[in-house]
């Protein structure tokens, strides 16, 4: 096996082995939540991702068929019914299938006291101690490549490479609106006796029996129900600081930024792809979404391998002080070969644009399927070749 390192990091099987098993593709069925477990050796995917979403057996498979410089590339796929999660509105649904380049494994925690894995547990921190986290304000290059075939819909709407913020829920507001950092022991102590459903917080009430008594499960704890909302908020985090996918009969890039110190998820400043002019944004008071780019689906090439290389300079946010210190910059290019020529595209040059979100830690890269909007269009295509430095 190859020695991967975190210039090259994906497909690691040698061209010997390609050779045997051109033809095939191998289901990849382990997922992690790695906001609040570690991974562990069997679910790590060489050496440097592991999956997240539905695990049914075609939605993430390494793929033989379609090789990337010689070697297997990764083929993902949603299917019609594959939507899992909630959406932004009510009654919509989003499917997710993924690899996330950030996670933690036990060695992370092995010269801490045990206390502060469960304590991350309950705080759904667990990635934060792990690798692949870009640091807030910094700056780093990546690249990552993606085979979109012919026959995918131009309908899709899904993205298929994100970064993502690191909220950190010890932020909070209280029912007088009054917004504060817990110690872990306050953050600890306020789960004790609440429930969280995405950012609103829940009163626990104990379910009783038919004598009255508390109900408990199979290890002796403590059976609760979730009450009404009591009035308290957790940070949760919002839409993707920058992402690259289809929707709305485009191929977009966008950028996002939100400044507020405590994300409001009741702002839905996003820009529409059909209905926004490039480097045009959408703003509200904190927020700003910016369409970088875009192309028509029908002049997206098609049956070919796309390699997008990426820098950005995060935007420097002001923390409680809720400002902008420095804006962001995005440089973004486009490589893939058409009939023989090498063709080379620059999409976004080195523009200054507000990127990121205002939280202590920074940034993290995923790609594969997140398919939102409410679609149940099927999606399916390949990735290969990340790296970030």
């Amino acid at each position: 096996m190859n020695k991967i390192t975190t210039s090259f990091c994906l497909l690691i099987l040698s061209s010997t082995l390609l050779t045997a098993q051109t033809g095939k593709l191998i289901p990849l069925t382990e997922r992690v939540n790695v906001q609040g477990d570690s991974a562990r050796t069997s679910q790590i995917i060489d050496g440097c991702w592991v999956a997240v979403g539905t695990n049914k057996t075609h939605a993430i498979q390494r793929d033989y068929t379609i090789p990337f410089k010689g070697k297997p590339s990764y083929r993902f796929e949603l299917q019609t019914d594959d939507n899992t999660l909630e959406g932004y509105g009510k009654g919509e649904t989003k499917g997710r299938a993924e690899f996330s380049y950030c996670y933690a494994t036990a060695n992370d925690f092995k010269r801490q006291p045990k206390s502060v894995y469960t304590q991350a547990q309950v705080m759904k921190t667990v990635y934060h101690h792990g690798k692949g986290i870009c640091p807030q304000g910094s700056s780093r290059d990546y690249q990552f490549s993606i085979y979109v075939p012919s026959a995918l819909d131009a309908n899709v709407s899904t993205i298929f490479a994100q970064w993502h913020g690191m909220p950190d829920r010890t932020l909070v507001s209280t029912p007088e609106g009054e917004v504060k950092k817990l110690s872990v022991e306050e953050f600890l102590a306020l789960s004790e006796r609440m429930t969280f459903k995405k950012n609103i917080a829940h009163d626990k009430i104990v379910k009783l029996d038919k004598a009255g008594q508390p109900q408990k499960d199979a290890r002796g704890n403590i059976v609760y129900k979730i009450g009404k909302p009591n009035g308290w908020l957790v940070e949760q985090g919002g839409y993707p600081p920058l992402a690259f996918g289809f929707s709305e009969g485009y191929f977009y890039i966008k950028a996002n930024s939100d400044r507020k110190w405590l994300t409001d998820k009741t702002d839905r400043c996003n820009s529409n792809p059909a209905k926004v002019e490039i480097m045009k944004p959408v703003t509200s008071e904190y927020k700003a979404s910016t369409i970088a780019y875009k192309m028509a689906f029908a002049d997206f090439p098609k049956d070919c391998w796309i390699t997008f290389k990426v820098h950005i300079d995060w935007t420097v946010y002001g923390k409680e002080a809720e400002t902008i210190l420095k804006p962001g910059k995005l440089d973004v290019r486009m490589e893939y070969s058409d009939q023989g020529k090498k063709i080379n595209r620059t999409l976004v040059n080195n523009q200054k644009v507000l990127i990121g979100r205002n939280d202590e830690d920074g940034y993290y890269f995923k790609f594969g399927i997140y398919r939102v909007g409410n679609s149940t269009v099927p999606v399916c295509y390949n990735l290969a070749d990340y790296s970030e430095r």
